[in-house]
C-alpha cells in the first residue's frame, strides 16, 4: 500500500481544533499519516508573517497537545526538524523524521548535517525530500533512509516536473496545484507521497498555493487506492 502523508505544516495557524479538524479529515481521506513542522524563530525571522508562522511550529508548549489529538483520532504523527535540537524535541513522540530539501543538498556534496546526524543516532526511519537522484548516495543507501523526488517551487508546474527517474526514489513530495502530479508518481511506482492540505482555499494560509482542500484529498485518496491495484 502506498503511505500517503498529508502535510498540515504551517495551515493549521496553532489553532488546536483546526489541527483536531486536519487530522481527522485525513483519516477520513484514508491517509496514512499527517506531519508538521518544528522550526525556530530564526528559521523565519525574515518572513513578513513570522510571528504567526512560529504559531505553527512544534514546540515544548504544544507538542503534548499535538501528540495527544494524534492519538485520539488514531492517525500517526510526525513532522521536520529545521533545527537540531528539534529532533530530541521531537524524539519521544514519533517513529520516523522527515528532513526537508535545505537540509539534505550537503549530501550531495559528501557532506552530512547536524540534523541528519542527530537523526541517524535515533535509529528511527527518516524520510528525505531530494532533488537529485539519491542513488549516487551510496554512503546513504541505509534500509531506515526513503528518498522523495521534490521540486523546491512553490507552486510548481507540471513542466517543472521530471518523472524520467522516479523509480530511483521511494516516494514524491507534492508541490503541484493539480492532482494529477501525485497520482502519476503512484502509477508510476512510488510508495510514499506527500501533499499538502488545507481546511480552506479561501484563506490566507501560508501554504495554501500548493495545498489540497479536503475535497481534493478525497478525490486524490480514492485515486491512489485504485491506481495501486494496477499490475506493472
Amino acid at each position: 500500500m502506498v503511505f500517503v502523508v498529508a502535510e498540515i505544516g504551517v495551515n493549521w495557524d496553532g489553532d488546536f481544533e483546526l489541527a483536531k479538524q486536519m487530522m481527522s479529515m485525513a483519516k477520513k481521506c484514508g491517509c496514512n499519516a499527517v506531519k508538521f513542522q518544528a522550526f525556530d524563530y530564526n528559521i523565519v525571522k525574515e518572513h513578513p508573517e513570522s510571528d504567526r508562522l512560529m504559531k505553527s511550529a512544534v514546540s515544548k508548549d504544544n507538542v503534548d497537545k499535538i501528540d495527544k489529538i494524534s492519538k485520539e483520532i488514531g492517525i500517526e504523527w510526525f513532522a521536520t526538524p529545521m533545527y537540531p535540537d528539534a529532533v530530541t524535541l521531537l524524539e519521544p513522540y514519533v517513529k520516523k523524521f522527515k528532513v526537508r530539501v535545505a537540509d539534505g543538498r550537503s549530501l550531495f556534496q559528501n557532506k552530512s548535517s547536524e540534523i541528519i546526524d542527530r537523526i541517524m543516532k535515533t535509529k528511527k526511519n527518516f524520510i528525505i525530500s531530494v532533488e537529485k537522484n539519491p542513488k549516487i548516495l551510496s554512503t546513504y543507501s541505509q534500509k531506515n533512509i526513503s528518498w522523495l523526488y521534490c521540486v523546491s517551487k512553490y507552486p510548481c508546474d507540471f513542466s517543472d516536473l521530471d518523472f524520467s527517474n522516479i523509480e530511483n526514489f521511494d516516494g514524491y513530495s507534492n508541490h503541484c496545484p493539480h492532482f494529477l502530479a501525485p497520482l502519476t508518481a503512484v502509477i508510476l511506482g512510488s510508495k510514499i507521497i506527500e501533499v499538502h492540505i488545507t481546511s480552506d482555499k479561501s484563506k490566507d494560509f501560508a501554504d495554501n498555493n500548493v495545498s489540497f482542500d479536503y475535497d481534493e484529498l478525497e478525490n486524490l485518496m480514492k485515486l491512489i487506492r485504485l491506481a495501486e491495484k494496477i499490475k506493472f
